[in-house]
């Protein structure tokens, strides 16, 4: 048994700017964090030796110090229209005040002091004309890019401040369960495997990102853990030249668009833009592999990738998105034989397979080594699919040539975000002592708005 103040359950971005902005408050108040992952100097995805993906348990790219955000892109969006809905709980005025001051964080660790999207105010107005045209809206949104090199290096900065500021730190742990005492939180079982531990703490803050959505969503149903049905995205990993976004990654670095395409007027988006990058792929324990994308400061492809996700929001009386979501995948995943598929845009339009010696004849060279050419319309949903193709011909009145032939969509995309927590504005839930925070809380979708969402934990801590 283990006896603390405050336990954290995840070592993404909510999880550590609550421990940073406690210890920079100057706490006396004993934190412990837990991960089921390793530290950011032990993570190692070896892809890179092996070409394809060993299957690694937990996933190196997705857990472990600072979640995903060491091995992703990088990017943090600074402000409170991107991100998820925390605006919507603690107000678009204080959102934007702690983005600002979480970004000064940033800074202090070593991030770059250059923010993309705030040059170049005539061609934004051009691409925001055509963006007009074709019913798109871009949204307005300056970037700070870290890279997924320089991402590690800050993290890494983060995790030895907080350890050799008295935060213990418990890697390759994991939450078995919530400790009740009718409707109070009294800590957390933690197990790593072999072994389990009780930990007994005066407030336990739940910041398990997308990866523990699903666990989470047991546990509210479990111990009557207010929530309501959350959204999923589900989509494409979409990789084009770079000299078809030369514009749009020179003048924005990140195109922010979001439609309603017909006939379903759902809400589809782009996410994640990689200048340069490359296509990525991870897996959940579950062995369901998914596509992200990811951009290196130094290191650079000669495509941009980017995400287009389809948000699907269920009603009543279904209250299982995640695990459509991840049915969805496991259907591709099927057709692939485990890996990540891949077709080009025109084979869609034309109704058939792309074949592997059409890829290899293609101006586009795809970044991901071991994808599988195929056919993605056979898993994917008709309405998202739809949703999918409408988009991507909207966007090509913005930046012609996105919806050429030779367009590459990679398959399964998807995003899981917990059915959301209902909290007040101190992020308490209906169980004492209890709060849940980041994108497994259901109100946050990415670094910045995760880490803001840390940092106003860290206070309420303080002030108890």
């Amino acid at each position: 048994m283990k006896q603390v103040d405050v336990v954290i359950v995840g070592a993404g971005p909510a999880g550590i700017f609550t421990a940073l902005e406690m210890v920079k408050l100057g706490t006396k108040q004993t934190i412990l964090m837990i991960e089921k992952g390793q530290s950011i100097e032990n993570r190692r995805c070896p892809k890179h030796i092996t070409n394809k993906c060993v299957g690694c348990k937990p996933c190196h790219i997705t857990t472990g110090f600072s979640g995903a955000g060491a091995f992703s892109d990088g990017k943090l969006s600074l402000s409170y229209e991107v991100g998820g809905d925390l605006p919507m709980l603690i107000g678009e005025e204080k959102a934007q005040e702690t983005i600002d001051y979480t970004d000064k964080i940033y800074l202090e660790f070593g991030a770059d002091t250059h923010i993309e999207g705030l040059e170049f105010e005539e061609e934004r107005k051009a691409i925001r004309k055509r963006a007009i045209q074709a019913g798109l809206k871009l949204v307005d949104c300056p970037i700070r890019h870290m890279g997924t090199e320089k991402a590690q290096e800050i993290y890494l900065a983060i995790e030895k401040y907080l350890q050799n500021n008295g935060v213990e730190i418990l890697f390759g742990y994991e939450c078995a369960n919530l400790i009740m005492d009718d409707e109070t939180c009294k800590g957390i079982t933690m197990t790593d495997g072999r072994t389990s531990m009780e930990v007994y703490a005066g407030h336990t803050v739940v910041a398990a990102g997308r990866r523990g959505a699903d666990w989470l969503e047991d546990v509210c149903e479990e111990h009557n853990i207010a929530h309501a049905p959350g959204t999923v995205d589900i989509g494409v990993r979409v990789e084009v030249r770079n000299e078809i976004m030369e514009e749009v990654n020179r003048v924005l670095y990140e195109s922010k668009l979001v439609g309603y395409p017909q006939p379903f007027k759902n809400k589809v988006r782009t996410f994640c833009q990689n200048p340069g990058g490359f296509v990525s792929q991870e897996n959940y324990d579950n062995d369901l592999a998914v596509v992200n994308g990811h951009s290196y400061k130094d290191l650079k492809s000669n495509n941009t990738n980017l995400a287009i996700l389809c948000s699907h929001n269920f009603s009543t009386p279904f209250n299982q998105p995640i695990a459509y979501a991840k049915k969805v995948g496991e259907l591709t995943n099927m057709l692939g034989n485990g890996q990540i598929m891949v077709q080009r845009f025109g084979d869609i339009i034309d109704g058939k397979r792309t074949w592997q010696k059409e890829l290899a004849q293609s101006n586009i060279r795809h970044t991901l080594p071991d994808v599988v050419a195929g056919d993605i319309t056979a898993a994917m949903p008709y309405r998202a699919m739809m949703n999918i193709i409408g988009f991507i011909q909207a966007m090509d009145q913005v930046v012609p040539g996105f919806a050429s032939t030779e367009t590459l969509l990679y398959s399964p995309e998807l995003k899981f975000y917990s059915n959301r927590v209902k909290m007040d504005t101190a992020f308490n839930t209906n169980i004492q002592g209890l709060h849940c925070l980041g994108d497994s809380s259901g109100w946050t979708r990415g670094l910045m708005m995760a880490s803001a969402m840390g940092v106003l934990m860290g206070r309420e801590l303080i002030e108890e």
